[in-house]
Parts: structure tokens; C-alpha cells; sequence
């Protein structure tokens, strides 16, 4: 009998490891977010790219090889996962530079040449594939500034011009012209995210005196007014805080993915702009950077390039938000 109690007990705990490991399975496949890894970059690697977006066709254009810095443009088809080199940019050649759209046009300015902070502020017209110099930048020339447009109207703000900054300036593309436009609160800072949703940019982190960023803001474009959102590190329940970070949308929601704060990071983090909170989402699933670049229409998002240390990357990932994580694809 007691060697049947004991086969008994053996068996009971065997029953149990197998039905805990089971549920961690179970948990550990069951994140939601998947990457999906596509057509790797046709042109030499690189970080501190800029893309834009103009429909559903998708921009990237500049950035460092880590010997050069780069003025070629690429346009990546997502429906075909496929690369097409399109007019080099015809000014210098820069990394760290911004860039957005506003109805059929990209716009790209600002950056750094290896010795100089630029402030020059370009347009390109997708359907002629043609560069057109604008009124140049009214603020400081700078670098690691943030661009984004809402409302049909471009912003430039914070950055890096020998210190860090939080001006911001509005960009009227029917007159090309320039206004000093009032600033967010907080610090100034250099490598800050954004994301627009319904024409209202969202925007945190970068670095300041050495120090991460945690405040987070939103600036209405239809009535062009701040507000302050909840901070970055609530109650030390999170901490999302980062620099040179991708920030992205997809529908109603909000993302950010990659950087850095001491040390490279890979956590990706949804945010919810009805609840203002945040909420954990699969790890990005290539190699931890920073400094990487995203393409974003709205419905669909790519993470690509960017830099571990002296390495350069040229692959690019697509986020799907809604699915479980899956390995194996």
C-alpha cells in the first residue's frame, strides 16, 4: 500500500507540472501584438532616417551608414513588399532630420551633416518625383527635433541646436510661410516620439540635462491648444519613458517601440487615447535599437532600420497590434 501511495503522489505531481506548464505556455503565446519581419531595405544600412507618408505610398529618405551621411529616397510599396529608389534629395546629405506630409506632399528639413545643424526645408511632389526648396526654418538649426502635421498645417519643435529646445513653429503650406507657434509645457528636449490620432499629435519622451523625459503632451490641431496628459511613469506602474524612439498609429490607438533609456529597449506599449493609459503589447521582435525609423498610414505600421552601438540595420517589421504573437513568422 505504500508503494501505491507513493506511485499515487509521484503521479499527482507530475498532473500538476504538466498543467503549470501548460498555462505558461498558454500565457507566453498569448501576447498580443505581432511582428511580422518583410522585405529587407534595398539601400546600404542605416539610423536616424525620416519617412513620410503620402496615401498609402511610403517615404524614407537620409540617414547615417555610421561612414556616411545619405541623401538617397526610397519608396516601399507595401502591398507589393518591394523598394523603389526615387529621386535623391538634392540638398545635403543629413541624418536626424523631420519629416511629414501634408495632403499630396512629404516635407523634410532641419538635421545634422556630420558638422553642421541645418535648418533648409524641402517639399516632394510623389506623383512628378520632384524636390522643391521652401522658406527655410525660422527657429534655430537644429537636429533630433520632432515634425508632424494635423489639421493640414506642419509643426517643427524641440530638438537639439547646441542645447535642447521646445519651441515650436507652424508651417502654412498654401502661402509657405512660417509662425511662432506657443510651445508645450515641461522641458525642453532632443529625440522625442510622436503620434497623431484624429488630428491631435501626442508627444513624450526625449532627453533633457542628461536626464529621460516622462511628462506626456497633446496639441489639438482644429483648435490648436494643449493639454497635458498623464506622465509616462504613472505610479511606477510603468515606465515608458525613451529616447529616439519610433512613435506610431494604427486606428484609434496610439504606439511607441524601440529607443533607448540607459540601455537599448524592445518593450512596445499601446496607448489609448479615450482612457489616457497605456498598456503593454509584444516585445518588437528584431534586434533592440535605436535611433530606427516607422512608416504609418493609420491602418498599417513598419518599424525599420536604426543602430545597436556601431551596427546599422536594414530590416523592416510590420506591427500588427491585434493578433497574438507568433514566432514563426
Amino acid at each position: 500500500m505504500k508503494k501505491v501511495n507513493q506511485l499515487l503522489s509521484t503521479l499527482a505531481a507530475l498532473v500538476m507540472l504538466t498543467l503549470l506548464y501548460s498555462c505558461q505556455e498558454i500565457e507566453d503565446t498569448t501576447t498580443q501584438g505581432n511582428w511580422v519581419r518583410k522585405s529587407y531595405f534595398d539601400g546600404s544600412n542605416r539610423s536616424n532616417s525620416s519617412t513620410f507618408t503620402v496615401g498609402s505610398r511610403h517615404f524614407i529618405v537620409g540617414g547615417y551608414t555610421g561612414d556616411q551621411y545619405t541623401r538617397d529616397l526610397w519608396e516601399y510599396d507595401a502591398s507589393q513588399d518591394s523598394w523603389t529608389r526615387q529621386a535623391d534629395f538634392p540638398g545635403t546629405s543629413r541624418s536626424n532630420a523631420v519629416a511629414f506630409a501634408i495632403g499630396s506632399n512629404g516635407y523634410y528639413g532641419t538635421g545634422y551633416d556630420g558638422k553642421n545643424k541645418l535648418g533648409d526645408f524641402w517639399s516632394y511632389n510623389p506623383d512628378s518625383d520632384t524636390w522643391t526648396e521652401k522658406k527655410e526654418f525660422p527657429g534655430t538649426a537644429r537636429y533630433s527635433a520632432i515634425g508632424f502635421s494635423v489639421s493640414g498645417k506642419g509643426y517643427i519643435g524641440t530638438g537639439f541646436d547646441g542645447s535642447e529646445q521646445k519651441d515650436f513653429w507652424q508651417y502654412e503650406p498654401e502661402t509657405n510661410t512660417w509662425h511662432s507657434f506657443i510651445s508645450m509645457g515641461g522641458a525642453k528636449r532632443s529625440g522625442a516620439f510622436v503620434f497623431t490620432i484624429n488630428d491631435i499629435a501626442y508627444i513624450g519622451g526625449g532627453i533633457n540635462n542628461g536626464l529621460y523625459e516622462f511628462d506626456f503632451w497633446a496639441l489639438d490641431g482644429n483648435t490648436e491648444t494643449w493639454s497635458q496628459k498623464q506622465d509616462l511613469d504613472e505610479d511606477d506602474d510603468y515606465t515608458i519613458a525613451r529616447s529616439e524612439s519610433v512613435g506610431f498609429s494604427i486606428g484609434e490607438f496610439g504606439y511607441l517601440a524601440t529607443g533607448s533609456q540607459g540601455s537599448l529597449l524592445s518593450a512596445t506599449w499601446e496607448y489609448n487615447p479615450f482612457m489616457d493609459d497605456w498598456d503593454d503589447k509584444t516585445d518588437f521582435e528584431g534586434t533592440a535599437r535605436s535611433g530606427a525609423s516607422v512608416f504609418s498610414d493609420g491602418n498599417k505600421a513598419f518599424v525599420l532600420l536604426g543602430r545597436s552601438s556601431s551596427l546599422r540595420f536594414d530590416d523592416i517589421w510590420e506591427f500588427l497590434p491585434f493578433e497574438d504573437s507568433d514566432d514563426d513568422d
